[in-house]
């Protein structure tokens, strides 16, 4: 995969593949000017991704002995996708843990419960220590600092989202599992 070039796909080569997988989002109309549906894109690639996952997790089987093979299947397709470019490959990831601490983080509520706040500050954790990896590699010391920095403090932001979901819930700190049950 080629991650060079402004528009490596585009909205109709999108869409025919959502289409291919019996998924093709509503449309306009008329959407107008070809700039109007490229601006729909990564919509569209949204879409897909969207798709895509949920056929991989209805064929993953998750409660089953076997789940490690199938996701490690799904990951190989992944892996000869992507090439041999380790650089690429954290890119896609960061991307990826970005995406999902969005989501995590739905709905956007001003204050979220603490163990969604446990889990986004978890995968923003995730996130900073790759780009602090990143940045080490490259030799950027302040880089590798301020992301390291992000990291250490999405840990705290852990730990005290999995600490306030344990006072939400009557536990105190360290009191053996099943005491109050």
């Amino acid at each position: 995969m080629s991650t060079t070039g402004k528009h490596p796909v585009s909205a109709d080569q999108v869409r025919a593949a959502l289409a291919a997988l019996a998924a093709e989002p509503a449309t306009d109309a008329d959407t107008g000017p070809e700039e109007q549906r490229e601006g729909e894109r990564l919509r569209l690639l949204g879409s897909l991704l969207a798709r895509t996952e949920l056929l991989i997790t209805a064929a993953t089987r998750l409660t089953e002995e076997d789940e490690v093979e199938d996701v490690l299947e799904a990951l190989n397709g992944w892996t000869q996708q992507l090439g041999p470019d380790p650089g690429v490959a954290v890119n896609v990831l960061t991307n990826r843990l970005q995406r999902t601490a969005l989501q995590v983080s739905e709905p956007r509520e001003e204050e979220l419960p603490p163990g969604r706040e446990a889990a986004f500050a978890a995968v923003m954790t995730a996130v900073y220590a790759l780009s602090a990896q990143l940045h080490a590699d490259r030799g950027d010391a302040q880089g590798t600092r301020c992301a390291l920095s992000g990291a250490e403090e999405a840990l705290i932001d852990t730990l005290q989202g999995m600490h306030d979901l344990r006072v939400e819930i009557g536990d105190a700190a360290g009191q053996e599992d099943g005491a109050d049950d």
